[in-house]
């Protein structure tokens, strides 16, 4: 599978609605894999001082990560490929 990073503005939110909307996303993704679309969250970084949101997704496709992010009702502005350079 492919990682893809999902590009969120998030300016102003609460913490608390980050921790829920991360949720959101871990439970979505295991849904996904539940019903035969592999999908796994990898993580999330947030800077909150201009509130941007990157999470990576290990998927087969960008628009399987799309559509668990539409129909999660989880913003974002872009969703790319992405090379996961953890050590």
């Amino acid at each position: 599978m492919t990682v893809y990073m999902v590009e969120r503005d998030l300016k102003g939110i609460a913490m608390s609605d980050l921790a829920a909307a991360q949720k959101l996303a871990i439970g979505a993704s295991h849904a996904y894999t539940a019903q035969g679309i592999p999908m796994r969250y990898i993580r999330s970084t947030f800077a909150p001082e201009d509130g941007r949101c990157m999470c990576l997704f290990e998927a087969r496709s960008a628009e399987d990560v799309k559509r668990l992010n539409d129909e999660a009702e989880l913003p974002y502005s872009r969703v790319v490929e992405a090379l996961d350079l953890t050590p």
